[in-house]
């Protein structure tokens, strides 16, 4: 089974990296970006817990002018691309 690795990542340019999360699941991964965004929209903070024992709160002063970069990453799906691309090539 093929695990699909969702991350977001939060880089302030002076400030450094503030967050980076990694998410499997694909819904937790939208609902998380629909948060960032809600909050530059509503010019509001960030404030994230996860329920156990992480907690953040970034300023929306801060989160405006950071850059906010999304990624995903699965060796299996590199694997499965570089069949593909060897099957389509003509002989």
């Amino acid at each position: 089974m093929t695990l699909l690795t969702k991350t977001i990542k939060i880089q302030h340019l002076t400030l450094g990296v503030l967050l980076q999360e990694t998410f499997v699941n694909p819904v937790q991964f939208k609902l998380f970006l629909k948060m960032v965004n809600g909050c530059l929209m509503l010019k509001e903070d960030l404030t994230y817990f996860n329920g156990e024992d992480f907690l953040i709160n970034i300023p929306h002063s801060v989160l405006k002018e950071s850059i906010i970069s999304t990624s995903f990453d699965s060796s299996s799906l590199t694997e499965q691309i570089i069949t593909k691309s060897k099957i389509e090539q003509p002989s």
